[in-house]
């Protein structure tokens, strides 16, 4: 049994399924499509709502050390999955390269975290667009209930899950079953889709920092690291570093763009670029955003859900319709982050079925659609479910925790490979090896250490529930285990 664990899949193998004509998937993307999925996945809520709050309650002007920190902490991965990506093009991505490295249980608890990480951020991110979505609408006279926009459960430390009141988040529910048959139906719609709501909200960025570029004032980034409170994690320096866990949750979505492999025209070369490439402009625009938001307005006064918003507002009267284009722009950005993110946990699920350990239905490509198209509908159906009746709140840290342990299983990877197969043809090679990888594991554990105990037990949970679904099903199944 624990030989049984162990088994690994070979190279070869992996890059021979990725080139299986019976069961591929239509290649369309190229580079430019890569990398604005990349950068449609990461910019969203972490931009347009995790800034001002983090600055607000723990670093103050310092945040823009904090989306450093943490962007180093993500270059540190993507530089792991570059490699990995361009030696094993397969859609399965981290999951396929611990397949390689560290065996077939290794390889399903990165499933099972990736799943975490795609399914929950794309119901967390709806929940936020139905916000801003409703909000859009009130705006011009039309009002949706509370009790149909908002989520029929809350959680809070004193009394655990109780019932809110509301009925059903209806607007949630509705982006996601919109993207989920767009995605079940095609890659290049959705592709399209993406990259016109990744112009659209690039261009408002460019817009919001062309017109507050002029009224900072730079006394408001004075003092640039705010004297801590006497509480670790309440400004100074601790407060950067904890800003820099909150903040981490705004870069993630790059690693999704590893999914997409099989339908990449050149992946050896294009994922590298598109990972990195949409991580660098992500890190770009968050810093100058920054910036402009902090010297427009006192760190005080962004703990608020829309710190974009208030800071169009300090503008003055003349840019009120500036409030409406930022909404737009908003609820574009957010609906790329859910899309990106369906389309990666499809993708996962699809690779996981074609090994056996999970049934063959999951890994059905639709002969027209070319697409998993099961898949795609199932995973938006329960998607849907999520985003319909939790609140946004309760589900941040655990995506994090999983896309943690997730790159920390990646860097680790690339070590153990590099070990074991130093001779194999690398496309694209992580720079520094070991040092690179290593800080990447230790910086990925140090994340998780920090975050709160019940994240670790939400984190336990979900990983027994993993582990009766491989114990009764997959480790019967598997293809490597049963030839």
């Amino acid at each position: 049994m624990s030989r049984s664990l162990f088994a690994k899949k070979s190279i070869s193998a992996l890059v021979a399924e990725a080139s299986d004509t019976k069961h591929a998937l239509k290649r369309t993307l190229g580079p430019l499509n890569l990398t604005a999925m990349g950068v449609g996945a990461i910019i969203g809520a972490g931009l347009f709502v995790l800034t001002g709050q983090a600055a607000a309650a723990h670093a103050g002007p310092a945040i823009i050390l904090s989306f450093a920190i943490a962007a180093v902490i993500c270059f540190f991965s993507a530089l792991c999955y570059a490699e990995f990506a361009s030696l094993i093009p397969i859609a399965g991505s981290a999951y396929s390269y611990a397949y390689a490295t560290m065996g077939e249980f290794a390889a399903w608890i990165i499933g099972w975290a990736l799943t975490l990480e795609y399914l929950f951020s794309s119901s967390t991110v709806a929940v936020g667009w139905s916000a801003y979505f409703v909000s859009l609408l009130r705006d011009f006279g039309l009002v949706i209930p509370t009790q149909y926009c908002s989520a029929p459960l809350a959680y809070d430390a004193v009394n655990g899950w109780v019932l809110s009141g509301s009925v059903i988040n209806l607007p949630a529910i509705f982006i996601v079953a919109i993207i989920g048959w767009m995605i079940s139906v095609g890659i290049q719609t959705a592709a399209f889709v993406n990259n016109l709501m990744v112009i659209i909200k690039l261009l408002i960025i460019v817009l919001f920092i062309g017109c507050g570029v002029v009224y900072i004032n730079w006394d408001n980034l004075r003092p640039f690291i705010p004297e801590n409170t006497g509480v670790f994690g309440q400004f100074g320096w601790s407060g950067v570093f904890r800003g820099a866990g909150i903040v981490f949750f705004a870069f993630i979505g790059f690693d999704a763009v590893s999914t997409l492999a099989q339908e990449a025209r050149n992946p050896q070369k294009d994922l590298p670029t598109g990972m990195l490439g949409s991580l660098s402009i992500s890190t770009l625009i968050y810093i100058i955003v920054a910036v402009v938001l902090l010297g427009v307005v006192g760190f005080s006064q962004l703990g608020v859900p829309d710190p974009i918003a208030v800071a169009v507002n300090a503008l003055g009267p003349n840019f009120v319709w500036l409030r409406y284009v930022i909404k737009i722009a908003i609820i574009a950005g957010l609906s790329s982050v859910v899309l990106v993110m369906l389309l990666g946990q499809s993708r996962i699920l699809f690779t996981m079925s074609q090994d056996g350990l999970l049934p063959k239905a999951f890994g059905k490509v639709h002969p027209k659609f070319k697409t998993p198209f099961f898949t795609s509908i199932l995973i938006s159906f329960i998607a849907m479910i999520i985003a319909g009746i939790f609140p946004v709140e309760i589900l941040g840290q655990l995506v994090s925790m999983g896309t943690l342990l997730a790159f920390a299983i990646v860097c680790l990877g690339v070590l153990i490979l590099r070990r074991t197969q130093p001779k194999l043809h690398r496309p694209f090679r992580t720079p520094l090896v070991p040092l690179i990888p290593a800080l990447g594991v230790l910086t990925c554990v140090a994340q998780m250490i920090v975050l709160p105990g019940v994240t670790w037990m939400q984190l336990v949970g979900w990983m027994v529930i993993g582990f009766i679904i491989y114990f009764s099903f997959g480790a019967k199944h598997s293809v490597v285990r049963n030839p």
